[in-house]
């Protein structure tokens, strides 16, 4: 490709280089405070009042989700486990010792959090968002261990059935565990979703995990009340394997992030926009990746092969501006602008070609 576009091929605009409000594009890149702000709300407002840093947002809605969460399920757990010392229930113990567990996965979560807010270093150029990528490994790890647990006691009280004291005090306080999980799970899975953080949405389905758990308890407490000492355990394996299945649900999320897939939607959100973009007359690669529960964007457009360094550098702003409008959650996008071929014109990408061979 010709040198007269080599300043536009390249544009890797980072929340700190966004643009200001009223969609006004320094040419020369001279970035103010304005511009460091301007695009960093989704959606794009441009209202002066409305300048704020949605990652900081939304971290903190994390941070206040996982709280909140802890808070609830520490007192669902001391509740539990006040009935467990007059009932000798080891099945209602098995069930305090998974919201115990789950309230605990919050500092995971924090911590991962906490490091999404610090800034990029030479070292760590893209930040610390993946953070919440392993914090999401560690709840499915934990979400592994509390089926196997689960397991583990229901064939422990086949084996060994033991008879359940204080019947109705157990029933009630495995409605509470039931009734605090399932609030806890909607509210992380809610925040989860609207944050775009897997790790957040993986650990309301471990909540909804030890919910189930909660049901199992109950079911057992009622089978020990019409003298079926058998009851508990048996629906503790039901349980073990409806764990089981959402497990697999949350190692698959997590998993995927891991691995940088994306819903194949904002791929097609994101082509439709390109290809409204004034002077561009054609869409390459294209390519999304989460960092944490921000989207970072790459793509390739084609602009006429006779534009000018400054008009080939507007339009990769302008696209830059539209992925940003299109795609929820976006907050940068590196755009490479290539000329148009002229006829009889090698590609001047073929001396790249064996750099990307295996």
């Amino acid at each position: 490709m010709s040198d007269r576009h080599e300043h536009s091929h390249s544009h890797d605009h980072t929340p700190a280089h966004e643009h200001g409000p009223g969609h006004r594009h320094d040419r020369e890149h001279r970035h103010g405070l304005r511009h460091r702000v301007g695009h960093l709300l989704a959606p794009h407002s441009h209202e002066t009042a409305d300048k704020v840093d949605s990652a900081l947002e939304s971290s903190a809605r994390g941070m206040r989700a996982l709280w909140v969460s802890l808070a609830v399920l520490g007192a669902t757990a001391l509740a539990q486990a006040a009935v467990v010392a007059v009932s000798g229930s080891v099945a209602l113990l098995g069930d305090t010792v998974h919201n115990a567990a789950d309230a605990l996965t919050a500092v995971p979560l924090g911590i991962a959090f906490v490091l999404g807010r610090r800034a990029a270093t030479r070292r760590f150029t893209y930040g610390y968002g993946r953070a919440e990528d392993l914090a999401g490994l560690v709840i499915v790890l934990t979400i592994a261990a509390s089926a196997a647990f689960a397991g583990w006691t229901a064939v422990d009280r086949l084996l060994d059935p033991r008879p359940v004291q204080h019947v109705p005090a157990v029933a009630v306080a495995a409605l509470v565990g039931f009734a605090g999980n399932e609030w806890v799970a909607r509210y992380r899975m809610r925040v989860g979703r609207s944050i775009g953080s897997a790790a957040l949405v993986a650990d309301g389905l471990h909540a909804r995990t030890d919910g189930f758990t909660s049901l199992a308890v109950l079911l057992g407490a009622g089978g020990s009340a019409l003298g079926w000492q058998l009851a508990d355990p048996i629906v503790g394996l039901a349980i073990t394997a409806a764990i089981a299945l959402v497990l697999r649900d949350a190692a698959r999320e997590v998993f995927r992030r891991v691995m940088d897939a994306v819903d194949p939607a904002l791929v097609d959100r994101a082509e439709r926009a390109l290809t409204e973009v004034p002077g561009v007359r054609g869409v390459g690669e294209l390519r999304l990746r989460w960092i944490g529960h921000r989207l970072r964007a790459e793509v390739a457009v084609v602009v006429d092969g006779d534009a000018t360094v400054r008009e080939a550098h507007r339009i990769a702003v302008d696209t830059e501006h539209a992925l940003l409008h299109a795609v929820p959650r976006l907050t940068a996008a590196l755009v490479h602008a290539d000329p148009e071929p002229a006829p009889g014109e090698s590609d001047p990408h073929l001396r790249l070609a064996h750099h990307t061979t295996a």
